[in-house]
């Protein structure tokens, strides 16, 4: 019967590229959250060892995230300069409700 009310995982899909200014951008789509944060990080290490001056997480695509993907964008701003760009609605939320929209860079 659990088996029943299990929900499916969530998926995240990242995509990594360079910009012409040379900024990282990071592109997220689907749910973030606690069942595929280790994927982001894994991601963002990547990224961040090779020092670059600016991360850009594009968060166009992204329907969700919880404290997980929060944690990511905080610990990432420890390792390199960080802006956000065209997160959807729901996304401001989080961000405003956590006080992030208040310390990370927001491009629409």
């Amino acid at each position: 019967m659990a088996e029943l009310d299990a929900e499916p995982p969530t998926t995240v899909e990242i995509d990594t590229q360079v910009d012409p200014s040379g900024a990282q951008i990071v592109t997220l789509r689907g749910e973030l959250d606690s069942s595929n944060a280790t994927s982001l990080v894994a991601a963002v290490a990547s990224i961040t060892a090779q020092r670059p001056q600016r991360l850009i997480f594009d968060l166009t695509g992204l329907s969700f995230m919880d404290s997980a993907g929060i944690a990511v964008l905080i610990n990432t701003t420890r390792k390199t300069s960080v802006s956000l760009r065209n997160p959807s609605p729901i996304i401001r939320r989080v961000l405003g409700a956590t006080g992030l929209a208040d310390v990370l860079p927001i491009e629409s």
